[in-house]
């Protein structure tokens, strides 16, 4: 098991990287303006992305069957709730908090249906989405506040011309990756991922790490709205583009959607990837439609690549067992017989 983990974090990443790279200078190649812009941009937006991403990743990493689709409403109602409690108090931190709370009390209640009442994930975190979202529209109307000035600035800030929410979530995802790497919790919910039974008769406390993994992701969920709000405005649908992005970042980033397996790194690639993406398609005047139609291509046949290769390592692994345990029998055999 140890060295599973240890080896996870080599060469996944690497692809979402490439990815971005190869789109922006296609970008470059079209639109002949600086590439400095393109990528000062792309590192603006890209961390807003990487913070929900993130979150799914850990819920993804637990296992078959556990997915986030609650994310997108939690972004729109942390958006509004930031905004409002900030507008309240003059405190930008109280808002930033308070958004935080709204995604952690929505995957408060995803929790306890999915381990309290047996309701699979998706429907879960659904249903409680939909609660998001109808609070929502009704904060919607008529809201007057406006987003911290100050806030807003500090997220416009960019030291040696790179935004320092892009330092700032950079430091976070090293963080994750501790969190993983170094942690009880990290650990443990990577034997989860790759056998929930076998983490269940190794004594670890399954049900502890998916909630509390659960309760991550609508933090950081709530995190994202409460800046992305700051950063543009709060309205209904900000959120509403997270939902599919934030799945597609951990799978092109090289996290297994079976679980077992997360990259941190790898979603900061993918989410890159997608903003130049986003960028490009907007440059060839593509719709809305055909973008998601795009994306939801390249996540089909990533996992495509994944299953081919989960099939091909299982083969291989299945052929060891059946050579050793051939191996074994013809010892066991020949030890006989000199008996």
């Amino acid at each position: 098991m140890n060295i599973r983990v240890t080896r996870q974090w080599n060469g996944p990443w690497i692809w979402g990287f490439a990815a971005a790279a190869l789109v922006w200078l296609v970008i470059l190649a079209i639109s002949g303006q600086g590439g400095g812009q393109t990528v000062s941009l792309a590192l603006s937006l890209a961390p807003y992305l990487v913070i929900v991403g993130l979150g799914q990743m850990l819920v993804i990493s637990a296992g078959p069957g556990n997915i986030d689709v609650s994310v997108g409403s939690v972004i729109s109602l942390a958006g509004f709730v930031s905004v409002a409690a900030a507008s309240a108090t003059g405190s930008a931190a109280v808002g930033i908090l308070a958004g935080i709370g709204v995604g952690v009390l929505v995957a408060a209640v995803s929790a306890v249906a999915i381990l309290g009442l047996s309701v699979p994930p998706i429907i879960a975190t659904l249903a409680a989405g939909l609660v998001a979202s109808s609070i929502t529209l009704s904060m919607a109307n008529g809201f007057t506040a406006v987003p911290d000035p100050g806030l807003r600035s500090a997220l416009n800030l960019r030291p040696a011309g790179v935004p320092l929410l892009a330092l700032a979530i950079a430091v976070l995802t090293v963080l994750v990756v501790a969190l993983l790497r170094r942690t009880v919790y990290g650990r443990s919910l990577i034997a989860v991922g790759q056998s929930r039974r076998a983490a269940e008769r190794a004594g670890i406390p399954v049900a502890r790490i998916i909630g509390s993994t659960y309760l991550l992701s609508g933090a950081l969920a709530g995190l994202t709205g409460a800046l992305l709000a700051a950063y543009i405005a709060p309205s209904a649908d900000l959120g509403t583009r997270y939902l599919l992005d934030s799945v597609a970042v951990v799978v092109i980033g090289g996290t297994l959607i079976s679980g077992g397996r997360a990259v941190p790194v790898g979603v900061w690639g993918a989410a890159l990837f997608f903003i130049l993406l986003d960028g490009l398609v907007n440059l060839v005047g593509w719709s809305t439609a055909a973008q998601n139609l795009l994306k939801g291509g390249l996540v089909l046949f990533v996992l495509f690549l994944a299953g081919g290769g989960d099939r091909t390592s299982g083969m291989a692994s299945l052929f060891r067992r059946r050579s050793r345990t051939a191996t074994a029998t013809t010892t066991s055999t020949g030890d006989d017989t000199d008996g």
